[in-house]
């Protein structure tokens, strides 16, 4: 028994708009530029045995759910508005740079054949922290970096990212998901190791410039692909006591990305994880550091070899309650008792893509509850689900 996610806000982007009335929006009178205040975000559950629906709309915020760039007739339409309600006012600033056409860049396999995994691109932008301050950006085509061998980011793991995706619309323009939602997040990592916080519009504007030089590398509407964006904090400066570096890097990486698990939206077997921990209690579970992921590695890796494409961790402290997966959040669906629920731990870090959905179905009159899970209520649920940026929205069949 297993739901199929017809994602139609990843695979088809956010494909459907709203306008909202004038007193709600402002619009530029240039005819060169079309702009979508609000994003319409779509998603449906299907469970085949009952042919059970749930079908939900969420309307976001332009800034806070996506970040347009019109990519014809050549012009640049990138809009902004306030985060603290769905019913901000929005201003728009028009570039009129020309930019190139999503989908034109020649790659070495077909835009809808494209998985997961590493891809050279125009160009990945950089931005040094030195004396205490930011520099400015950089756009560099090397895909190569230049890094001291007494870089903390190498000796005591200074290091965090972030994962995010543009998408190209049915017009033509290209949409950024919830950028300012992994701004903050990327805040919280640095804080929490000791690493100078990104300032919010050094992220964005990073964000912008990136995905604008690398127009092309954006997979065409209808292949179901993205550009998925990395971007990377860590200390460069050298440091051999234990203490943070004087001198950062922060970069982003650009990458047209498919599925991150083959065979797109079908199903997996996963496996619960049971002589492994994830995250210690009072650790850095809850933020994206790369340490978390390179203590994943052995089991994800003997998970795989078993024939398990996604391994489920339980807490550290009791091994009786739900965590998280590998790479990413869990959530059970009780469509009977219009239920979804979803771990609520300091160990788990908060997807942005989780977050969106909470919001989704509580619109749909669903009601949402983070807390704990024990692993016994797994069976209870119609459906688990895996949510993240890189594998998107994935259902899987459990096993021991």
């Amino acid at each position: 028994m297993y739901t199929r996610l017809l994602a139609n806000c990843y695979q088809n982007t956010f494909h459907s708009y709203r306008y909202q009335s004038a007193k709600l929006a402002s619009y530029s009178t240039s005819q060169h530029c079309r702009r979508y205040p609000f994003s319409l975000l779509h998603f449906k559950f299907q469970k085949t045995s009952t042919n059970m629906k749930l079908s939900a709309t969420l309307l976001l915020s332009a800034l806070a759910s996506a970040s347009a760039f019109l990519a014809a007739p050549g012009n640049l339409a990138f809009t902004t508005a306030s985060t603290s309600s769905r019913d901000s006012s929005l201003s728009v600033t028009v570039e009129t740079k020309p930019l190139g056409i999503p989908g034109t860049a020649e790659l070495d396999k077909p835009w809808k054949e494209l998985g997961f995994e590493f891809r050279p691109t125009k160009s990945n932008l950089r931005v040094t922290y030195k004396n205490g301050q930011w520099g400015e950006p950089e756009l560099c085509e090397s895909e190569f970096i230049s890094l001291h061998m007494g870089a903390t980011a190498l000796h005591y793991g200074q290091a965090c990212f972030e994962g995010l995706k543009a998408f190209t619309h049915e017009d033509g323009s290209v949409h950024v998901f919830r950028p300012s939602e992994n701004a903050k997040r990327l805040q919280s990592s640095c804080e929490r190791t000791l690493m100078p916080v990104v300032p919010h519009d050094v992220f964005l504007n990073a964000v912008n410039e990136v995905v604008r030089d690398n127009i092309e590398y954006v997979p065409p509407y209808g292949t179901g692909g993205s550009l998925y964006l990395r971007p990377l904090l860590f200390g460069s400066g050298p440091r051999i006591g234990l203490q943070p570096a004087d001198e950062y890097t922060f970069i982003i990486m650009v990458i047209p990305v498919g599925d991150y698990y083959k065979g797109g939206l079908e199903p997996v077997d996963g496996v619960i994880i049971t002589d492994f921990d994830r995250a210690a209690p009072r650790g850095v579970g809850n933020v994206k550091v790369a340490g978390n992921y390179a203590a994943d590695m052995l089991p994800n890796m003997r998970s795989k070899e078993q024939g398990f494409p996604i391994g489920l961790y339980l807490d550290a402290a009791t091994q009786t309650c739900v965590e998280e997966f590998s790479t990413s959040n869990f959530v059970g669906i009780d469509s009977v008792n219009k239920k979804y629920v979803t771990p609520k731990s300091s160990s788990v870090l908060p997807s942005i893509t989780n977050k969106s959905l909470m919001t989704i179905a509580e619109d749909e009159g669903f009601t949402v509850e983070a807390r704990d899970i024990p692993i016994e209520e797994m069976d209870t649920f119609d459906e688990v689900l895996a949510f993240g940026t890189a594998v998107v929205f994935f259902p899987f069949w459990s096993g021991y």
